[in-house]
């Protein structure tokens, strides 16, 4: 079965971002590549973004969830774009709850977490980074 590993693009701070995702998840980087790590010639890096993430991966169950810093030369990230979400299938409750709450963490609810019209534990937010999420737990579906 295929699986899907979303990645993020941040404005210059996706090291920090990535480090408080672990702080929630937990885990250790499979990667994390700067751009001063690519520099050559037909690659110039300039010395204010030798140290911003190329690329970083953070395993989180099957998954993997991936992030860069944009370079200046292809302009910004529209931090305030909704056309996405991170969708996390929780396997308890308990585990949803510690997700939506450390995640959420100086963001912006849109939904608290609590029983959802359509059988499942669901919330949703944007997290202090401005990344979308939507955390669930479906009773049905256990195992």
């Amino acid at each position: 079965m295929a699986s899907i590993n979303p990645h993020i693009n941040f404005n210059g701070n996706a090291e920090e971002a990535f480090q408080f995702y672990q702080s929630v998840f937990g885990g250790v980087f499979s990667t994390i590549i700067r751009f001063k790590d690519l520099a050559s010639a037909d690659f110039p890096v300039s010395e204010h973004e030798e140290n911003k993430i190329m690329h970083i991966a953070l395993p989180i169950g099957k998954s993997i969830l991936m992030g860069n810093d944009v370079p200046e030369i292809l302009g910004r990230t529209n931090e305030d774009e909704n056309r996405s979400k991170i969708v996390i299938a929780a396997e308890t409750k308990e585990e949803a709850d510690k997700l939506f709450i450390g995640l959420s963490v100086g963001g912006q609810i849109e939904m608290p977490i609590m029983d959802s019209p359509w059988g499942t534990y669901f919330g949703m937010f944007r997290d202090k980074y401005g990344i979308e999420w939507m955390v669930e737990f479906n009773p049905n579906q256990i195992g």
